[in-house]
């Protein structure tokens, strides 16, 4: 945008837009960009292109935060948009999403690698042509026994379940921080596996 300094990252955190899927396990990257833009006393609600976006600093660097409003499976249209519009290349991007393949309150950051089966990764490296981004992965668990994947990610947390995915939260915003002001591999070493009370969140 003109008038705006170029940020350093976009940070995206998917999810589906519109309330019924507010606090749902789908939604968690929604709430980790959040929970960056609050510490900061910011909200996310600028409209540019197809997402809801903040500009905060974090350590010392500029950065986007950003809620795609296409709907999780096409994430990949708003992130390509706002990558272009800004003149940055995917190594710009940390994506902050759900992982069925982790514990509730597990977080793991990756520098890039497959989708995993979850549509919302997928669609950004197919708009934007490289599965080299890092992501930021918030466990939600496996749904349990008779429930169908997509009623699991969409459903809420239980409420034994709510501090632990809140502070799964919050450890995802740290993991975040971190990659911004000390690298990737930091971040790895920091978080990987960590549970929030282990890594005193």
């Amino acid at each position: 945008m003109q008038g705006s300094p170029r940020p350093a990252f976009v940070v995206a955190g998917l999810g589906n837009p519109g309330g019924q899927y507010e606090g749902t396990r789908h939604n968690v990257g929604f709430d980790t960009v959040d929970v960056l833009a609050a510490r900061k006393g910011s909200d996310i609600r600028r409209r540019e292109f197809l997402a809801l976006t903040a500009r905060v600093e974090l350590g010392r660097s500029m950065v986007l935060l950003m809620k795609p409003q296409t709907f999780m499976n096409a994430s990949g249209r708003a992130v390509a948009a706002l990558l272009e519009d800004l003149g940055l290349t995917p190594g710009s991007l940390i994506a902050v999403h759900d992982d069925l393949d982790l514990d509730l309150g597990r977080i793991r950051v990756r520098p890039e690698g497959g989708s995993g089966g979850h549509r919302g990764i997928a669609s950004i490296a197919e708009e934007i042509g490289t599965s080299a981004f890092v992501r930021v992965r918030v466990g939600i668990g496996r749904p349990p026994a008779g429930c169908e994947v997509i009623d699991h990610v969409l459903s809420p947390f239980t409420e034994d379940e709510k501090q632990a995915a809140r502070d799964a939260i919050a450890l995802a915003a740290d993991a975040v921080e971190t990659i911004v002001d000390r690298g990737v591999t930091a971040a790895m070493q920091a978080f990987n596996g960590a549970r929030p009370e282990l890594a005193g969140a």
